[in-house]
């Protein structure tokens, strides 16, 4: 496995995640986990677009996963609360697991267990595709601001190293992509990234005006537009083992 990107190398591929998971996942007729699905918006995608069998979406922010709850035109989705250190699906159920940068949002201590359970969930030549931001680019130096992620990132790397090296899984591809961020205004980037229902960034005043300041600069007539880096990791889990 390549080394952790912390400046964007050249060769990025300009692709929204939804390209990279058509062209390297086998939807058709899967059973789908998706952990930390946030507000459901990759979930519904994946539901609609792709002729899965089921999706399971969990989600650890209690007040987000309450809001899924009361989403009723998914019907091959179900929404449940939980991590993915302790997922509450039985051995070998799913065909896919999707992580869309969550992993590193997984408590340090936890990751490894978190692995450990995406393999036991997976069938046997069952698929991860964990996807996770790089440590660079215009979007990460004002998030470093108020969440500097440096450290979180790297452990998420290394956890996916260290997995594969003790053969829990065969990594079969990795995949240097970029793609878009897009806010209508600094209000929206405050309720989406700055002030999360499912984080709490100790953002006073001062901090707000210091993030807003370097937020504003990018902001244009139709919003804000970042380019991001982002790493995925394909893994599969062996058919024998």
């Amino acid at each position: 496995m390549s080394e952790m990107h912390l400046k964007s190398p050249t060769g990025y591929r300009d692709a929204t995640e939804i390209d990279i998971m058509r062209e390297v996942l086998p939807f058709d007729g899967a059973d789908v986990l998706e952990l930390g699905c946030g507000r459901a918006r990759w979930t519904r995608t994946i539901a609609e677009r792709f002729p899965v069998k089921s999706v399971t979406a969990t989600e650890v922010d209690r007040v987000q996963h309450e809001k899924n709850l009361a989403i009723t035109d998914l019907p091959r989705v179900r929404f449940v609360y939980g991590g993915a250190e302790d997922i509450d699906l039985p051995d070998a159920s799913v065909d896919i697991v999707i992580m869309l940068k969550s992993l590193h949002h997984v408590p340090l201590e936890l990751m490894d267990q978190g692995l450990r359970e995406i393999h036991r969930v997976l069938r046997p030549g069952g698929l991860a595709y964990i996807s996770e931001p790089v440590y660079a680019g215009e979007f990460n130096e004002i998030l470093r601001l108020f969440n500097d992620e440096k450290v979180v990132r790297q452990a998420a790397f290394d956890t996916l190293k260290n997995t594969v090296a003790r053969g829990d899984f065969q990594l079969e591809r990795e995949i240097f992509f970029q793609s878009v961020s897009e806010f209508g205004s600094f209000a929206e980037f405050e309720e989406r990234i700055l002030f999360p229902t499912h984080s709490d960034h100790g953002v006073d005043e001062d901090l707000r005006q210091r993030v807003r300041e370097a937020f504003e600069p990018h902001l244009g007539p139709e919003g804000a537009r970042f380019i991001n880096p982002h790493r995925v990791d394909l893994l599969r889990k062996p058919t024998r083992e």
